[in-house]
C-alpha cells in the first residue's frame, strides 16, 4: 500500500511538473486595457494516443471496441457523446475555467471584440480508469490571439503543454476526463494572463 502511494505521489509530481503553457511569440501586453475577448474553438488535425492516430481513426478504433464488450447501441452512443462533448463540453469547460481566473471576460457569443482567442487542441490522451487505479487524460493545444478585424495579425501563439484530466480519484468517462484538460489549459493560460495584466 505504502509502495502504491509512494509511486502514485511520484507520478502526480511529474504530471504537474509536465503540464505547463509556453509562449512561443508575442507576449501579454496586448491584453493589459481589455475587458472582454472572443473564443473561437477549431478541432482540426489533431492527433490521439502515444500512436498520434487521426481523429477519424481514433472514433473507429472505440466504437470497435464499445461494440466488441456492450454491443453496437452503446459505441453510437459514446459517438453522439464524443460529438456533443466537442461541441458543447470541452468549449463549457474552457469558458467555465478562464472565467473564473481572470477578470477579461471570455465567450464565444461576443459579436465584437478587439482580439479573438483561437484554441486548437493539437494532440489528445485519452487516459483511462479502473478504479482505485488511473491515469489521467493529457492535452496538448495551440492557442492563438489575433486581432478581430484583422486576423492577419498574430498578437501571441502560446502552447498548452500536457495538461491533464483528473480529480485525484479518478474520472471514469474518456471524454469528461478531457474536458478536465480543457478547463487545465484554460486555468494555466487565464493565470498567465492575469499575472501580466495587472502587474
Amino acid at each position: 500500500m505504502k509502495k502504491t502511494l509512494f509511486l502514485f505521489l511520484i507520478t502526480l509530481s511529474a504530471c504537474l511538473m509536465a503540464q505547463r503553457v509556453k509562449v512561443i511569440s508575442g507576449d501579454y501586453n496586448f491584453l493589459k486595457d481589455q475587458k472582454f475577448v472572443k473564443v473561437v474553438f477549431k478541432f482540426e488535425g489533431v492527433t490521439f494516443g502515444k500512436k498520434k492516430i487521426s481523429e477519424q481513426q481514433y472514433i473507429a478504433d472505440r466504437m470497435e471496441d464499445i461494440e466488441k464488450a456492450s454491443g453496437k447501441e452503446e459505441a453510437e452512443k459514446w459517438k453522439a457523446d464524443w460529438e456533443y462533448s466537442k461541441d458543447k463540453t470541452f468549449q463549457d469547460k474552457f469558458l467555465a475555467s478562464w472565467n473564473k481566473n481572470t477578470k477579461i471576460e471570455a465567450s464565444t457569443k461576443f459579436e465584437k471584440t478587439k482580439y479573438t482567442l483561437i484554441v486548437e487542441p493539437t494532440w489528445i490522451y485519452q487516459g483511462w480508469f479502473a478504479g482505485i487505479m488511473n491515469d489521467p487524460a493529457q492535452l496538448n493545444t495551440r492557442m492563438t490571439f489575433i486581432e478581430t478585424d484583422n486576423p492577419t495579425n498574430v498578437l501571441m501563439i502560446v502552447e498548452g503543454l500536457k495538461a491533464t484530466g483528473d480529480n485525484v480519484i479518478g474520472i471514469p468517462n474518456n471524454n469528461d476526463r478531457i474536458a478536465e484538460c480543457y478547463a487545465k489549459t484554460s486555468k494555466m493560460l487565464a493565470l498567465k494572463v492575469e499575472h501580466y495584466t495587472t502587474k
